[in-house]
């Protein structure tokens, strides 16, 4: 496998305050990597500076070979680089399909591939399917986190960020998400994911890297980093 994204020397500021401080890290192609760590550790910093919503003031992103540091977000999706963001931000008074339809936005494949698409997704999330002429707003909290990726595949990407996905969930909505990211992932799509449920995590994750105030204090396989000690008091609260 070779890699897919790679982070280097990184290094993101909002003002005067340094929020990501010189990090590295890759992704290899068809893996799930995890990121993991407290509330303002630089999670979604970094997820946003990848995906060309926040531009570093040093460092380099590269994506399949292809140097996004500075690249417009629209033109990195057109890469295969697509980003399911916290707190899912679907646009709630279009439909359910309306949003999915959104998802394609930058394809150049023509409407049969994107309708033929749409019905992948209908079948992959068939509650999607069942609320399609539903305006976004009135669905769960879980069924949003559906569209969201649903949405977000609709793009076609090779890899997808996914930012807090269970995030304000029930245990049973988060299993059910998780399994839809492994679904994902056993299809082909690459995976980062941010997470602030590490068990869960580390649980469907090949390898991960842990953030502690803008800086990576601790990489490896999942399952290493699920039995340390230091990452079980820290975070899985045992």
């Amino acid at each position: 496998m070779g890699e897919m994204l790679q982070v280097k020397n990184l290094n993101v500021f909002y003002g005067s305050i340094h929020a990501i401080k010189d990090i590295s890290f890759h992704v290899n192609e068809g893996e799930i990597v995890t990121l993991i760590g407290a509330n303002g550790a630089g999670k979604t910093t970094t997820m946003h500076t990848i995906s060309g919503l926040l531009k570093p003031k040093t460092g380099e992103v590269s994506f399949l070979g292809n140097p996004i540091t500075q690249m417009e977000a629209h033109k990195i999706i057109r890469l295969g680089l697509s980003q399911v963001p916290e707190g899912r931000r679907v646009f709630s008074h279009l439909t359910v399909q309306e949003n999915l339809t959104l998802g394609a936005y930058t394809r150049k494949d023509g409407s049969a591939a994107v309708a033929n698409d749409l019905e992948r997704i209908f079948e992959r999330l068939p509650r999607l399917k069942e609320r399609r002429k539903q305006q976004a707003g009135t669905l769960s909290g879980g069924e949003q986190q559906m569209l969201a990726i649903g949405r977000a595949l609709m793009c076609k990407p090779k890899m997808l960020l996914l930012d807090e996905p269970s995030m304000g969930l029930s245990p049973l909505l988060v299993k059910e998400i998780f399994k839809i990211i492994q679904d994902v992932n056993q299809e082909g799509v690459t995976i980062l994911l941010v997470e602030q449920n590490a068990k869960m995590a580390l649980e469907i994750a090949d390898r991960a890297y842990v953030l502690e105030t803008g800086t990576i204090k601790m990489e490896g396989p999942a399952d290493e980093l699920a039995n340390n000690i230091e990452i079980r008091k820290a975070y899985l609260g045992c």
